[in-house]
């Protein structure tokens, strides 16, 4: 009989699809006023004294419409899916029918089938409106029963309406669905116009926020010193939020000490360039809690600080302050504040970068406070080197000295100029002038430099009538036995008056050097190119050479370094030529305001090399 029924064209659901239709139609493991009407009209058409519309979940069969099952069922419309449970059986894709359940294979076991009672069984599948089976609408009774064609029939066609009041109710969720689709796009565009102009500002933030990390690494990298790091500092932070002023303070012992800003002058920073970390100011406290301290405004500030810090943030015309603390690789090295005029809402974002920005900070905080710790002892050296120039006798005498702008470049140039006692009774005392180059730009080459001015001081009063070439050939001698690594250029010379005046003599030995310069009254400049070998710890000692040429008065002699002269790229012969002009020029003023003119004319803004000149001016 069963055969005699039409089997529509059904498909098993996928799972998700499946319960993806359910939802659409809203029914659920309760009453359905139409699901029961559809179980009545099965027991009145059929004859049965109980049906059902089933409904097949992920895990459970629910029964939105049921007719004359037994308690509890009515109150419960659901009842669970075992994995004993046959899936064809909730979820029929043909039509089932069973006389008598007890004597059928496939549901005599079944879990599902002895709860509800039923003993002859006859389903008919509802199908959603792509033809997959979302449950079935069911007969039962409770005795053995062989189904009539005609009752088939009618079950048949009542799944087809219920099946068709699914479909209506799907559809119907499926166009409130797209109604509100709708709706919310509407919604979505408006706001995503709305927002069009936020997420450009916090897309150029995000732009900005990279860029500032990018050149904080590049920047911060170079820096040789405390003072470099607060001169970069000043343009590293651009862009969106652009703060209106950036503070760096460093710990000294018991209080922040602030490095001021090297080339601008803020009169209210300095101040108070100095805070006791017991002090109740932002900077402060981001010291003591080792935390980022945000002040939004000057609410805060009031609220929380002392008056002192109200006024200094009044005077500064700043009214938001970020204060970040520098770690150091093993400490705190000191606090970073980042300050707007205007009140500035620091987001996460924000906060985040400069927080990673503060880490670069940091290192090169760490690195200058290093390098300036080493670079102060080291030129603290030199300086004690470069005596003072005899402030007595009728020689002028003007020196200038100006450091490589690499802080670490501590180099071994250096000058020296003194009296000598005379020889012969009677005779003025000759004067002794040295410039020198020891090769290096450390403190070793700042060591032997102390001790090579040193030796060529006793060797020169050793051999009197002070030869300069004596004195150079004793060093070479005293290098090569002690041993000193000692390598470089000199020149040493001695200045008389020659007997009668009032012209003066020059004697000098020339150790590879660059050559002195003579200029004469008349304004003519004298290359005096004679030199011997460089000093040098491979050279075997040599006999030093020395030559004389006269000094008319009112001359002017210059002694120098190869910082005034090289540069890379320059042509060494055109300095040279550079300052012969100079001198020419500018050599009958002062000595000193010669040495300007010269340092301002050629000296590098930014040596890579130690400077050394010496101008005598004979009377």
């Amino acid at each position: 009989m069963a055969d005699q029924i039409r089997k529509p064209e059904t498909k098993t659901a996928p799972g998700d699809a499946r319960q993806s239709a359910l939802r659409l139609t809203a029914l659920s493991a309760a009453s359905d006023t139409n699901m029961d009407r559809f179980a009545r009209l099965v027991t009145r058409l059929l004859d049965v004294p109980a049906a059902f519309v089933s409904l097949a979940e992920q895990d459970r069969l629910i029964l939105p419409g049921v007719m004359g099952l037994p308690d509890p069922w009515p109150g419960r419309r659901a009842l669970p899916l075992s994995p004993s449970t046959r899936r064809e059986l909730a979820v029929p894709e043909q039509p089932l029918i069973v006389t008598d359940t007890r004597a059928d294979d496939r549901t005599r076991t079944d879990p599902a089938i002895t709860a509800l009672g039923v003993i002859a069984y006859a389903a008919m599948p509802l199908t959603d409106g792509d033809g997959l089976v979302l449950g079935s609408l069911c007969a039962i009774d409770h005795k053995p029963r062989a189904w009539a064609a005609e009752e088939l029939a009618d079950l048949e066609d009542l799944a087809a309406v219920c099946s068709a009041e699914l479909r209506q109710r799907i559809l119907s969720a499926q166009r409130r669905s797209e109604q509100k689709v709708l709706e919310t796009a509407w919604a979505a565009a408006e706001q995503a116009r709305r927002d069009a102009e936020r997420l450009e500002q916090e897309a150029q933030a995000g732009l900005d926020h990279a860029e500032l990390l990018l050149r904080a690494s590049e920047e911060l990298a170079q820096t040789s010193g405390l003072e470099d790091v607060r001169r970069r500092l000043r343009n590293l932070f651009g862009g969106v939020g652009k703060p209106s002023y950036v503070g760096l303070l460093v710990v000294d012992e018991d209080e922040l000490r602030r490095v001021p800003e090297p080339d601008l002058v803020h009169a209210v920073e300095h101040e108070l360039d100095v805070q006791p970390l017991n002090a109740a100011f932002p900077s402060t406290r981001a010291m003591r809690e080792r935390r980022t301290v945000v002040v939004p405004d000057r609410e805060a500030l009031v609220a929380d600080y002392s008056p002192e810090a109200v006024r200094y943030f009044d005077r500064m015309g700043l009214t938001t302050v970020l204060c970040v603390p520098l770690w150091g690789s093993r400490i705190l090295l000191g606090v970073l504040t980042i300050c707007w005029a205007k009140r500035h809402e620091v987001g996460v974002t924000e906060r985040a970068t400069l927080t990673a920005a503060s880490g670069y900070i940091a290192q090169a905080v760490e690195r200058a406070l290093y390098l300036d710790e080493r670079i102060s002892l080291a030129r603290q050296l030199q300086a004690a080197m470069l005596t003072d120039l005899p402030s007595t006798g009728p020689v002028e005498i003007s020196a200038l000295y100006q450091a490589a702008a690499d802080g670490q470049m501590i180099g071994g140039d250096w000058y020296d100029a003194y009296y000598l006692p005379s020889v012969s009774s009677g005779e003025p005392e000759p004067l002794m002038v040295t410039v020198g180059d020891i090769t290096g730009h450390d403190m070793h080459a700042a060591t032997v430099m102390g001790q090579v001015r040193s030796m060529l001081r006793q060797a020169t009063v050793d051999h009197a009538p002070y030869s300069p070439a004596t004195s150079l050939t004793a060093l070479d001698a005293a290098c090569s036995a002690l041993p000193i690594e000692a390598g470089g250029t000199l020149v040493h010379g001695r200045l008389d008056l020659t007997d009668g005046g009032p012209d003066w003599t020059l004697t000098w030995s020339n150790a590879g050097h660059p050559p002195p310069l003579l200029r004469t009254p008349d304004g003519q400049v004298i290359v005096l190119e004679e030199h011997d070998i460089f000093l040098h710890p491979a050279l075997e000692p040599s006999h030093r050479t020395e030559h004389r040429c006269a000094l008319p008065s009112g001359s002017t002699l210059l002694l120098y370094t190869d910082g005034l002269i090289e540069r890379r790229g320059q042509d060494i012969d055109a300095a040279i030529e550079q300052l012969v002009a100079l001198l020419a020029r500018h050599g009958d003023r002062p000595p000193a305001e010669v040495l300007h003119r010269i340092g301002s004319t050629m000296a590098d803004p930014v040596p890579e090399d130690d400077v050394v000149v010496l101008a005598l001016r004979v009377p």
